[in-house]
């Protein structure tokens, strides 16, 4: 192992391990994020390391991870061990599988593309694990430990650019990175530049028509799935029953009068 990536790999433990745990319980209990999730969701995690602050930072957004939903893909687990339903890539172990339990406790949005049959989520499922052992960007981590020595004071429309951290080489990935390939490779977009364009018609003197740009895969951010038009967020509350008339809610205490 060369000093840089002895480095990399000390500074990734580093960034990576969770400075607190979220005090508040999670809006989406594990159980019932497992009976909603469906094969092709992309799993949005609001993580708390010092990694995930300068993720939030640079897309002003709540998500700092995202993984792939595989459901039972792998068959059946081994005796004693949880069946490994995500796909995602730690900037520790690289691309790896893991039970749902390893989000237990953060915060977690569902976001489900529409639309997508069993083949072409199959081929969602295989091109993510075929990534598996794959190391995370080590150029990607260098770059945002940078972001803990000085906050850089860009303007907003800066900050997506300085997410194309990465290398860009193919034995190499970052969560965001590797989830906008997957959905690259059945031609599922994200979140495309769109540009309008003037067009004649017959039933109109002038129409306009929208014209997709898929954005380079670097480019891409946890954030990106939960605002794209083309992905369904699904709240597991809402979807198994809400009925706000069943709740236990407590009113706080009503305050006294002033102090004479």
């Amino acid at each position: 192992m060369s000093p840089l990536q002895y480095l990399g790999r000390r500074l990734a433990a580093f960034l990576a391990r969770p400075r607190e745990r979220n005090s508040h319980i999670p809006t989406s209990p594990t159980g019932l994020l497992a009976a909603t999730l469906r094969k092709g969701d992309v799993v949005l995690v609001e993580g708390s390391s010092r990694f995930a602050s300068a993720i939030k930072y640079l897309t002003q957004s709540t998500w700092s991870h995202a993984a792939l939903y595989i459901g039972d893909t792998l068959g059946p687990p081994a005796e004693g061990e949880e069946p490994r339903v995500l796909v995602d890539v730690d900037v520790v172990d690289g691309v790896r599988t893991i039970p749902l339990s390893a989000f237990s406790g953060l915060h977690t949005r569902i976001c489900r593309p529409v639309g997508l049959g069993e083949a072409e989520v199959a081929a969602l499922a295989e091109f993510m694990l075929s990534r598996k052992g794959i190391t995370y960007d080590l150029k990607n981590i260098l770059d945002l430990a940078r972001y803990f020595i000085r906050t850089p004071p860009v303007p907003g429309s800066m900050k997506r650019r300085m997410l194309s951290l990465g290398s860009g080489e193919p034995t190499k990935a970052i969560c965001s990175t590797l989830l906008a390939q997957a959905f690259e490779s059945i031609h599922y977009p994200i979140l495309p530049e769109v540009e309008l364009v003037d067009v004649d018609s017959a039933g109109a003197r002038r129409a306009r028509r929208e014209i997709l740009h898929i954005r380079h895969h670097s480019l891409y951010a946890p954030r990106d799935f939960d605002v794209s038009p083309f992905f369904q967020v699904v709240k597991p509350r809402i979807a198994h029953g809400f009925d706000y008339r069943s709740l236990d809610l407590r009113r706080p205490p009503a305050a006294g009068p002033p102090a004479a």
